[in-house]
């Protein structure tokens, strides 16, 4: 089962900019590979952190608006948020420990 909640332009000031946790989004694409090899990566993350962390995916050809928002020039990037402001982000495949480390520093 998909933990990583599918986010639209609509939802994201709520679900993201005015989470009570931190809330790690992935700006992706169906088309990227590299974002489909990031896929179980960022869904085995939103189940260990489960209640700590929030992790959405933000499909960038669906909401273009927020790439654009978010300067997202390449595929995929992992933003990090926190108090509504991004506070880190990834971009392109990353190893798991490297998005562990950039969640633990923000709980």
């Amino acid at each position: 089962m998909s933990t990583a909640m599918e986010l639209q332009s609509a939802t994201f000031a709520n679900k993201v900019l005015q989470a009570d946790k931190p809330v790690l989004v992935d700006f992706w694409a169906t088309w990227c590979g590299p974002c489909r090899m990031m896929a179980p990566v960022v869904e085995a993350l939103s189940q260990e952190y489960a209640g700590r962390v929030d992790v959405y995916k933000v499909n960038v050809d669906d909401c273009g608006d927020l790439a654009a928002q978010y300067r997202i020039m390449s595929i995929p990037t992992l933003m990090l948020f926190k108090n509504g402001k991004a506070v880190d982000k990834v971009i392109g495949a990353q190893p798991v420990d490297v998005l562990k480390n950039m969640l633990d520093r923000a709980l």
